[in-house]
């Protein structure tokens, strides 16, 4: 089902992005790895060099609006096509709205909110044939916490824009999913909080294998949004 299908997962380089890289290849698909960081985007490409699709890496910054038409470009132009935009890349700061600063509230805007709104942008407009775009957002779209406020508002207003892309792509034959995933064993959790307990994450692995199921479901229907937490963490629902 995947062969000869083109997929842009961005924050591919580690944790959840890297998860669906290697599931999604694994399937036939042509993966083009996109991350803040190439040589990790790269290494990331190279271990995917064995699958039957093919690989490319970009390094790019997704809330950067030329660098972000870029990407979409060069993904087009290495391929021929985009079929699935998977828009993870993600990052937070843990601080109290008293120490929270502009840039880091900015970055934060940026990278969650503003880059999926311009890849969603420029990918759409090349998925002529029907598309999925995917927007991973989280438990914090739909909870909140102290310290995270910059966070928060990044992953609610992913979720709005999200099923806001879901009305208005659907006449276009482009399907728009948000997931929202429980805690994870990845770096973006257990490099922050040491002290996790990691027992009561689930593997970065089992969400990308949600999000295969969501790919692979006939056109004639879309799941706009879909929950995967994980059995031992409590806190959520």
């Amino acid at each position: 089902m995947f062969a000869g299908k083109t997929i842009l997962v961005t924050g591919g380089a580690s944790g959840l992005g890297a998860a669906l890289c290697h599931v999604l290849s694994g399937c036939g698909a042509n993966i083009v790895v996109g991350d803040l960081n190439l040589d990790k985007a790269q290494t990331v490409a190279s271990l995917l060099g064995t699958s039957a699709g093919k690989t490319h890496a970009i390094g790019f910054n997704v809330g950067d609006p030329v660098a972000a038409e870029r990407a979409i470009d060069e993904t087009v132009e290495r391929f021929g096509r985009i079929d699935v935009l998977l828009n993870n890349a993600g990052t937070d700061v843990t601080q109290s709205i008293d120490e929270l600063s502009f840039g880091d509230w900015d970055r934060v805007i940026r990278t969650n909110l503003y880059g999926p709104f311009l890849m969603s942008k420029y990918a759409a407009r090349h998925m002529q044939d029907g598309g999925h775009i995917i927007n991973i957002a989280s438990t914090a779209a739909k909870r909140t916490w102290p310290n995270a406020s910059a966070y928060h508002a990044s992953k609610w207003g992913l979720l709005g824009l999200s099923h806001a892309l879901h009305a208005e792509l659907r006449p276009k034959k482009i399907k728009v999913t948000a997931v929202i995933a429980g805690g994870m064993r990845t770096p973006f959790l257990l490099d922050r909080f040491p002290d996790i307990n990691t027992e009561t994450l689930q593997d970065p692995v089992n969400v990308a294998l949600a999000v295969k199921s969501v790919l692979q479901l006939p056109e004639q229907t879309v799941i706009p949004e879909i929950m995967v937490l994980p059995m031992q963490e409590s806190s959520w629902p």
